[in-house]
């Protein structure tokens, strides 16, 4: 069902008895705020210098890719820029907006929720902001708090869910909650993971679970639902949107599950553009674009059973499978596209690299014996990805194989770098590490 709502047509409902610590000031009478807000933002960070934005979930539009440079491959233990102790445990990824950092963590086993700033020079803590919550089944892999938290510059937007609720937040860089928007019932037996993303002033979420599920876009100053499109429901989908630009066409909202396949929606009207069939099997990774390609993984039991490399065409009926592979491939990790190739990181520490305009494969190697539950990302044509021991491994994105590095964080992950200012930054179950550039740290 398409159409667009009005924020008058539902109720907001308080979803969790909030203790925010400390009190944030009114951004009415905050004259900080009020510098803040006129401060000229770019659309999107993909619109802006990247070296410091990484505002949402795999950076900008979800590619994982940087251009930072000077970000050592290797470094010995007490060799960072900075590292604090987190309280909780979450496997969110930090999002950044120049010195500003936030993340998600959860307290006492999911009891307390809570979203953290940080300074992302100094790594310290700015304020924290917690949430009275309720535990729930989850998968052991996942955590109470998995979804990364995306900004636009102004706000920060994070959701969490009960079995009861699916709550979508706003809160200003002061720390101040701006708007709560209530979804309703969330069910899934291994838990939520999906992250929001936010572009041009709409913060879009997909909220694919085993109960009713639908994608929403949000008003990011007011919380108001600009539009709402019910979707099937099979298997609880991980797999975060992203936002498809193209010359002389609409923006796209592009999204994936196990119930609907990939399917595209008009970013400003939630008209659905264009659909491939359902795919069989659970999507827990992201959606990747590069190249011209769409390439979308899927599995069950943490395996890869299916690949999809799909070319969007400028009128709906012209999107086109390209390729398909339905062996060796991650389940968790997101994939890379990178100057005409495709990595492929899986969950058994397995690298592929593959012609992406084919699927041909170049070369694979196994690069350790830990298992992956965090996504690689690239930065200056290197490949950076944590362990679920919390050892990082550098490769060379690049149809030759080479390894690069191997550092010992000395504590558990699975979550997937942010890459912002030069800076590498790395969360683990109880710490987050900042990588500094060659200058303080050393590069092998």
């Amino acid at each position: 069902m398409h159409g667009s709502l009005c924020l008058s047509t539902i109720m907001i409902i308080a979803i969790l008895n909030h203790s925010d610590k400390g009190t944030p000031h009114s951004p009415a009478s905050n004259p900080e705020q009020s510098k803040l807000e006129n401060t000229p933002t770019p659309a999107s960070a993909s619109e802006s210098n990247q070296s410091t934005y990484w505002s949402r979930f795999r950076g900008p539009n979800g590619s994982g890719i940087s251009t930072d440079k000077g970000i050592p491959v290797q470094w010995e233990d007490g060799k960072y820029a900075w590292d604090v102790t987190l309280p909780g445990v979450g496997h969110s990824s930090p999002c950044i907006w120049n010195e500003h950092l936030f993340l998600t963590t959860a307290i006492e086993d999911g009891l307390r929720r809570s979203i953290i700033s940080l300074n992302a020079k100094t790594g310290e803590i700015r304020w924290i902001r917690e949430l009275e919550s309720k535990t729930f089944k989850k998968h052991l892999k996942n955590s109470y708090a998995s979804s990364t938290p995306a900004t636009d510059g102004k706000y920060v937007f994070v959701s969490f869910n009960t079995e009861e609720h699916y709550s979508l937040l706003a809160y200003d860089f002061h720390g101040n909650k701006v708007w709560e928007l209530d979804l309703g019932a969330f069910q899934s037996q291994h838990g939520a993971g999906v992250s929001p993303i936010v572009e041009k002033g709409i913060v879009y979420l997909a909220n694919d679970q085993d109960g009713t599920s639908f994608l929403i876009a949000v008003d990011a100053k007011t919380g108001e639902l600009i539009w709402k499109n019910d979707r099937g429901s099979d298997a609880t989908s991980y797999s975060t949107p992203l936002i498809l630009n193209r010359p002389g066409l609409s923006p796209e909202v592009v999204f994936a599950s196990k119930a609907e396949g990939i399917a595209s929606f008009d970013a400003k009207t939630g008209e659905q553009l264009w659909k491939v069939d359902p795919i069989e099997h659970r999507t827990v990774s992201s959606l990747t674009f590069g190249d011209g390609l769409l390439i979308q993984t899927a599995g069950g039991g943490g395996k890869g059973y299916f690949l999809v490399a799909l070319r969007p065409g400028k009128k709906p009926a012209q999107t086109e499978v390209v390729w398909t592979r339905d062996k060796d491939l991650p389940y968790v990790p997101t994939p890379i596209i990178y100057k005409g190739y495709l990595f492929l990181w899986g969950d058994n520490g397995v690298v592929r690299c593959l012609e992406a305009a084919t699927g041909k494969e170049i070369w694979t190697q196994r690069v350790g014996q830990a298992q992956f539950s965090g996504s690689p990302v690239c930065v200056d044509g290197k490949l950076y990805c944590m362990s679920e021991t919390g050892e990082v491994f550098v490769v060379r994105a690049a149809p030759q194989y080479e390894p690069l590095g191997r550092s010992s964080l000395g504590d558990p992950s699975h979550s997937t770098p942010a890459v912002s200012g030069g800076r590498l930054y790395l969360r683990t179950f109880h710490r987050l590490f900042c990588i500094g550039s060659s200058e303080n740290t050393d590069n092998q």
